[in-house]
């Protein structure tokens, strides 16, 4: 379990193929910048941009994850050399500053618009529709591993095809301790959906013809 609170601003310094033929993942080497290492061990988890990998290899400042295929057609980011936001798991010690966080990407956003407005920024994204019912006015979402509060939602049905688009603000420090300043409009992005919401709908679900 994570928060979604990015402890250090990494970056992928090299992505290797790993052999097994078009179906195989990758290998990547990340730089862990200032998330101290010294305890974690081998097998423990890391998120990396919101999605939870093992930690195969380790020295006093860089790791290395294996990245499955199905896992790269599922996150963006991952493929690439690049910064990356980081978060080790949590322990029952630590303060919840974000909220519960499971390191699962649910799906896929794109980002629509992200501006300067005042002292702060607004992102906007259009998620997948099926994830529509888990995003509300002030309820939490994660982006890229970041712990985050949708300010507006509205589900849009255009030309393209059914969508929803959320809205959040993000305040200077956000954007300064985070990956999230190199967004643009068109960049893709991991999203996790809040877990109790992902329960409250099954229990809704259970029984429906």
């Amino acid at each position: 379990m994570f928060t979604g609170i990015v402890a250090a601003v990494g970056k992928i310094s090299s992505v290797q193929a790993i052999e097994g033929g078009l179906d195989a993942g990758v290998r990547l080497d990340i730089d862990a910048g200032g998330l101290p290492l010294a305890d974690v061990a081998l097998g423990d988890s890391i998120a990396i941009n919101g999605a939870c990998m093992t930690v195969v290899a380790r020295t006093d400042t860089a790791f290395k994850v294996d990245v499955s295929r199905e896992s790269l057609n599922c996150t963006a980011g991952l493929d690439v050399p690049g910064e990356v936001n980081l978060e080790k798991a949590l322990t029952l010690a630590e303060r919840l500053g974000g909220h519960l966080v499971s390191g699962h990407v649910d799906g896929l956003g794109l980002v629509h618009r992200f501006e300067a407005v005042g002292e702060s920024w607004e992102l906007v994204i259009d998620a997948p529709h099926d994830l529509a019912k888990f995003l509300a006015f002030k309820g939490s979402v994660v982006v890229n591993g970041v712990s985050l509060t949708v300010n507006r939602v509205e589900d849009l049905d255009l030309a393209s095809g059914k969508l929803c688009r959320f809205s959040i603000n993000l305040i200077p420090h956000t954007i300064s301790v985070t990956t999230l300043k190199h967004l643009r409009a068109g960049s893709k992005v991991n999203l996790e959906i809040d877990l109790i919401a992902r329960y409250v709908e099954r229990m809704l679900s259970v029984g429906k013809a």
